[in-house]
């Protein structure tokens, strides 16, 4: 039997479902990259494949690429079940936030502070490993060398960052006020969803608060804002990828982390929702495209609204479902 996937062209945008014998399993790798008709991939692992629960039926369409492979798409019922809660990074995930928002506000930061420093597209990319912008600084100035007007004790040099990111924080906020970065196609409408079916939505991240609070705000809308829980930068002591901050938000919220799906972009995300013991989806942005993703339960460059969504809340309840690959 063959395999069949699901490719996440326009004209295929319908959720991914199953296997449609049981025998046909045991053949399926761990991961399976899926062509959408240009140079990107999709990369569904097999935890997610098996078979439909109580005899739901599939149905689908295949497509024929011009190397002669073939893709199948399916449309399913309506998923048995959905999250307890729908968990989401902010930066890359909301917002692709990182190249042209928190990266020219680091550097707006340091010319003002007549730092001599500029962080440009190459190296912000990798300072991204680090997760929150107060450590990113200090990493970068401990390996570099810190500034020749930068205090000396560590003491004073911890009340600087803290100066610099708080400056940093303010600038950006002003980016998104005038909402000069746009939400990322398919966010809204996922939100949307979750909340028209009581489930919870939360935003996580390494983030500062007053940036995080302002995207949400600013960008989803006030009526969406007051149903959406944040936490965010130093409500945890140990930060992405960490699991805390996943783990406080499962605790205050009072659901099951097992029950929860994160919505991530980076590897740093994705590992400290699967430490959390939670599903993750990866959104991949600009800065993380060629990230090792091999434990997220599925990859996609976007969430995505019609017609060309790229899945949606019932397809994030499949993920929930007990399935087991021999």
């Amino acid at each position: 039997m063959a395999l069949r996937v699901l490719s996440s062209s326009s004209s295929c945008s319908s959720q991914p479902i199953f296997l449609s014998q049981r025998s046909a399993i045991s053949a399926i790798p761990s991961a399976v990259a899926i062509p959408n008709g240009g140079n990107k991939a999709i990369l569904l692992k097999s935890s997610i494949w098996g078979l439909p629960s109580r005899g739901r039926r599939v149905k689908g369409t295949e497509r024929i690429f011009k190397n002669g492979s073939k893709v199948a798409c399916f449309a399913a019922a309506e998923a048995s079940a959905v999250p307890q809660a729908l968990l989401f990074d902010c930066d890359g995930v909301l917002v692709d936030t990182e190249k042209d928002g928190h990266r020219i506000s680091f550097n707006d930061t340091f010319a003002e502070k007549e730092l001599g420093v500029t962080w440009d597209v190459d190296l912000y990319g990798e300072l991204l490993k680090i997760g929150g912008g107060k450590e990113r600084m200090t990493a970068y100035f401990n390996k570099v060398g810190w500034p020749e007007n930068a205090p000396k004790s560590d003491d004073e040099r911890k009340e600087f960052i803290k100066s610099l990111h708080k400056r940093k924080t303010d600038l950006f906020m002003v980016l998104i006020e005038k909402k000069l970065l746009p939400l990322r196609p398919g966010v809204a409408k996922l939100i949307d969803q979750a909340l028209e079916k009581g489930v919870k939505v939360a935003v996580c991240s390494t983030s500062n608060e007053k940036a995080v609070s302002a995207i949400v705000s600013c960008l989803l809308g006030p009526e969406r804002a007051e149903k959406i829980q944040i936490y965010a930068g130093d409500v945890v002591p140990r930060k992405k990828p960490d699991p805390a901050i996943y783990l406080l938000a499962a605790d205050t919220l009072g659901v099951d982390p097992s029950r929860c799906v994160v919505v991530e972009d980076s590897a740093i995300g994705l590992a400290a929702a699967k430490a959390a013991g939670m599903k993750c989806i990866v959104t991949k942005s600009g800065y993380t495209a060629d990230e090792d993703f091999l434990n997220a339960d599925a990859v996609f460059d976007c969430i995505g609204d019609p017609p060309e969504e790229r899945f949606d809340l019932p397809f994030c309840g499949t993920l929930l479902e007990k399935q087991y690959v021999s």
